[in-house]
Formats: structure tokens, C-alpha cells, sequence
């Protein structure tokens, strides 16, 4: 059974820094695409990064670029983002989802398995 798990949000002032990982399990990391997606209140839910750890390859929505890292530890099947200067529109319920094809998608409609979500909330 596919089971991912997102953790890390919190409270966190402008300008401040979170780390969320996202633990995968019940299936070959290699093999998955492992993308981090929000929603916001009222919002749609938007893309924001996403990694295939076969090779490396990432993408970052362009209101996060220079700003949040993700990288993945094989090893321990949790692939992390790294937000940095966080901005209060940053704001949102974060989620990690697994694609059954280790290529870069941005929508979240080529994702085939969701974890719950972790909120992130930046105070200005």
C-alpha cells in the first residue's frame, strides 16, 4: 500500500524557515516522481516543487524559485522541502504527492497517490 506522510508545518514569522519531509512507503522511490503541492483558503490547489529521484531532476512553481529546495534522501524514502524567506502568501496547507512515473509533472492531476496535509502558516 502506497502511504505518504507530510509533516513539518507550523507557525513561523516572515522571513523565516521550515523544513517539511514527506515519508514514502509501500513502493520503489525510484520509480516515483515525488511533487509538494498547497492550498491556500478559497484557492485552488497550485504546484510548487517536485523531484524524481532516479536522476534528480526537480521544478519549482515561480513563486517559490530561489527561495525553497527540495532533495530527496533515497535511503530513507523522505523527500524534503527546504522554505526559506517565507512570505505570509506562503500560507497554506501543504501536501506531497507520488506519481507512478519518474518524470517532472507540475499538475496535480498526473499524481496518483496524496498524503494528508501540513499547515504552514507565516505571520508578517
Amino acid at each position: 500500500e502506497v502511504q505518504l506522510q507530510a509533516s513539518g508545518g507550523g507557525l513561523v514569522q516572515a522571513g523565516g524557515s521550515l523544513r517539511l519531509p514527506c515519508a514514502a512507503s509501500g513502493f520503489t522511490f525510484d520509480d516515483y516522481a515525488i511533487g509538494w503541492f498547497r492550498q491556500a483558503p478559497g484557492k485552488e490547489r497550485e504546484g510548487v516543487s517536485c523531484i524524481t529521484s532516479r536522476d534528480g531532476s526537480t521544478y519549482y512553481a515561480d513563486s517559490v524559485k530561489g527561495r525553497f529546495t527540495i532533495s530527496s534522501d533515497n535511503a530513507k524514502n523522505t523527500v524534503y522541502l527546504q522554505m526559506n524567506s517565507l512570505k505570509p502568501e506562503d500560507t497554506a496547507v501543504y501536501y506531497c504527492a507520488a506519481r507512478d512515473e519518474p518524470q517532472i509533472a507540475e499538475s496535480l492531476y498526473q499524481y496518483d497517490y496524496w498524503g494528508q496535509g501540513t499547515q504552514v502558516t507565516v505571520s508578517s
